[in-house]
């Protein structure tokens, strides 16, 4: 089975390593060789862990219940791409500082995430159920121009609008802080089955986490990284953007068709019929 052309990852410069004054030695079975003293990495090892991955990710997602992929990536060049294939699979995902114990620690995380809905309630009108609202969607529409909170756009019967001024601006502080770091693992309810990173000596916090929780860890990978550390890599141009978004694509792909597997199978399941209680002609 073939999930991309090696001719897409050349276009897409997949295969550029770092320069070879900063390689990992234990990167060398998935070096081609060297350019103008950079690295150029092999393609049929990118394929290989691609492939590997794809497999991966897909038999998670599509078991009984749906495993979940936490996907992280917080340098400039990955977060966009993060965030639109992690939003694209349904699943949760980390583009700003990696916040250590959000899997060693996550009773600590989940408390956090409830202060946020707390903090965010107080912006919907009165009454209003925050479990009924998509509260990322509608704090966007309480931004001003300058992406900070603006209390003139809150509704008349807001809670928000109680406070006083200086308190509104503490609470606001609060919420974006949280919100900022939080907001992609608010529908996170448990600990993933599995992280897809880029850029491991990045975000290497994250890595030894999913390892001491037997997560396992599937990441883009350059040459200037361990690969001892990673249960799936897929060795690759972790600096471009373009390399970062067909790889990103590729594992996305995995997760909505491992999903898609689910909804079809439970569709096709038989409805148990409801049994009929026993009446007394039964019993005789």
């Amino acid at each position: 089975m073939s999930i991309v052309r090696v001719e897409d990852l050349i276009e897409a410069g997949v295969h550029f390593g770092h320069r070879a004054s900063r390689w990992n030695p234990k990167m060398r079975p998935y070096i081609y060789g060297k350019r103008n003293l950079i690295h150029i990495i092999d393609l049929r090892e990118t394929v290989r862990g691609l492939l590997r991955a794809h497999k991966y990710l897909n038999n998670i997602t599509s078991a009984a219940g749906g495993g979940l992929v936490l996907f992280v990536g917080t340098k400039r060049q990955a977060k966009e791409a993060i965030e639109r294939e992690a939003r694209r699979c349904g699943m949760p995902y980390v583009t700003e500082r990696w916040l250590g114990g959000t899997l060693t620690n996550y009773r600590t995380i989940r408390d956090r995430l409830k202060r946020l809905t707390e903090l965010e309630a107080m912006w919907l009108p009165a009454f209003e159920n925050p479990k009924n609202a998509d509260l990322n969607s509608y704090m966007k529409g309480m931004l001003n121009e300058t992406g900070r909170l603006d209390l003139a756009k809150a509704p008349e019967s807001a809670h928000i609008r109680t406070f006083s001024k200086k308190m509104v601006s503490t609470l606001s502080r609060e919420l974006m802080k949280i919100q900022r770091n939080l907001a992609g693992i608010r529908d996170m309810t448990k600990l993933p089955n599995a992280l897809v990173v880029v850029d491991p000596k990045r975000e290497h916090i994250a890595v030894k986490e999913a390892q001491r929780m037997g997560i396992a860890v599937v990441s883009l990978i350059d040459t200037d990284s361990d690969p001892d550390l990673i249960d799936l890599p897929i060795p690759g141009n972790d600096d471009s953007i373009r390399s970062i978004e067909l790889v990103l694509a590729k594992l996305a792909d995995a997760v909505v068709e491992g999903r898609a597997a689910v909804v079809a199978k439970e569709s096709n399941e038989p409805r148990a019929r409801p049994q009929r209680q026993l009446g007394d002609r039964d019993r005789d």
